[in-house]
């Protein structure tokens, strides 16, 4: 298996410190508010890369943290603290906060079969991890105190800059307001590993330590729920590019300080979602959610089929006509999975060569477009039905596209109230052509009544039930 390594920008052979045993660790969620689609495309690559390592045969330690403290809105150690802003906004206390987007993140996953991994662990129950390793790199010389807060030094590494020559403009994103001058830093690199002074005076969350009654820096806490769930040697980080500085370029000056020796073999980045505006931010306000894709009639899984259908490592752009191309895709992929019949018994020398085809794919940097391509090519092959329901069902592991799903569907009978729905339809949209919208209006609104969701897309109209 061939994996693109932003630690040197090389395609590598992926080749984990255990044989068969792969230790992950991918960035959670800041639980301040609801993940965009953005976020999410992250997440679902993610899940792809942790499904396929299973399907080649590893054993896979997935360890996923929740950032419930200490996360502040610019990477320069400043600005105001996410938990405490979502906190403000909604009049919630912060755990209060955290406890509603962590389930409402995780809603989310489950609606896009996103696998929820085998730990996951929120910052506020590791205070004591932070803390020891805060006391060992003060203890090791890493570390100095300011103005009542622990800094790392970054002056006592070789190299701080490890991700080398990437992209300015991703790495650029990481510091997301104006960077204000911290004049506690002995380098402008530097970076808090424990706050005790801040501006936040109402600051909600905070903990006895050596140094005062505080809280801990942002990086710390990926570095320690880490080392605690996979041991000191870490064979795959995931997270967003925008991840990857300052946040992972900090995370591994901490912990190979700490540690000694090398930490993490292979780091694996997902270019961002982009829309008409760029990148999408919650930042920005108004941002794309699971719930507002569905409140417009689509299915959230069709969205993973959009993400699957782009290479993790190109900037996405996502816009409501490429998405309904996606639908249309999809809803023509299920009708012909419907079809197959269940006769006869897997010709297992076909399914391997289709398996192969899969694996060849896949093993190329997760190239999930050609991976999507190889669910066509069992449709097309020269195979019985029951070989080629075998092998959707082998290949869905990884892609969770439901579509063996489709194939185990009970036809729907026809509901009476179809040839209306289909009449309204076709007379909406005669008013539409002819630009009589208060009559289309009228019409979409008898339609809404009747529990019908109307999608108009450029290529016509699909309509569906709602649930």
């Amino acid at each position: 298996m061939i994996l693109y390594n932003s630690l040197g920008q090389t395609k590598q052979e992926f080749v984990p410190h255990t044989p068969g045993k792969v230790n992950m660790y991918t960035c959670g969620p800041t639980v301040y508010h609801y993940a965009h689609i953005g976020n999410l495309r992250t997440y679902i690559m993610e899940d792809v890369l942790e499904k396929y390592l299973r399907f080649a045969g590893f054993d896979v330690n997935r360890v996923m943290n929740i950032t419930d403290v200490g996360h502040l809105s610019s990477d320069a150690d400043t600005g105001e603290d996410k938990m405490l802003k979502g906190a403000k906004r909604e009049h919630k206390t912060v755990m209060e906060i955290a406890q509603f987007y962590t389930d409402a993140f995780f809603a989310d996953c489950d609606k896009l079969n996103i696998k929820r991994p085998d730990v996951v662990e929120p910052a506020t129950n590791c205070i004591d991890e932070f803390i020891d390793m805060v006391s060992v790199l003060l203890d090791k010389g890493y570390a100095y105190v300011a103005g009542g807060n622990v800094y790392f030094d970054t002056s006592k590494l070789d190299t701080y800059y490890v991700f080398g020559n990437m992209n300015e403009d991703d790495l650029a994103v990481g510091v997301r307001d104006s960077v204000e001058e911290d004049e506690n830093k002995r380098n402008k690199t530097d970076f808090v590993l424990w706050f005790t002074k801040s501006k936040f005076e109402d600051q909600e969350l905070k903990w006895e330590s050596p140094w005062g009654v505080g809280y801990p820096g942002w990086h710390i806490e990926c570095s320690c729920i880490s080392k605690k769930h996979n041991g000191e040697y870490l064979d795959i980080h995931c997270g967003g590019i925008d991840n990857a500085f300052p946040h992972h370029t900090n995370e591994i000056a901490q912990s190979e300080a700490y540690l000694g020796h090398p930490w993490c073999k292979y780091w694996f980045h997902v270019l961002h979602l982009n829309d008409a505006r760029g990148k999408m931010s919650k930042s920005k306000g108004d941002f794309l959610t699971v719930s507002l894709l569905e409140s417009k009639g689509y299915d959230p899984i069709a969205y993973r089929m959009f993400c699957l259908q782009s290479h993790y490592r190109k900037p996405l752009t996502f816009s409501y006509e490429s998405l309904d191309n996606c639908v249309k895709a999809y809803e023509k992929l299920r009708k012909r999975i419907t079809s197959l019949g269940t006769d006869g018994a897997v010709e297992q020398d076909k399914a391997d060569a289709l398996l192969g085809k899969f694996r060849e794919a896949m093993d190329n940097d997760l190239n999930t477009s050609l991976g999507v391509t190889v669910v066509y090519d069992v449709l097309k092959a020269d195979a019985n039905d029951a070989t080629k329901r075998y092998v959707l069902g082998e290949l869905d592991k990884v892609l969770s596209l439901n579509l063996l799903a489709a194939a185990e569907e009970t036809p729907k009978a026809e509901n009476p109230q179809d040839a209306e729905v289909e009449a309204l339809i076709a007379k909406r949209t005669e008013a539409r052509k002819n630009k009589d919208w208060a009559t289309a209006d009228a019409i979409r609104d008898q339609l809404a009544a009747m529990k019908v969701v109307v999608v108009d897309t450029k290529d016509g109209i699909s309509w569906h039930y709602a649930e």
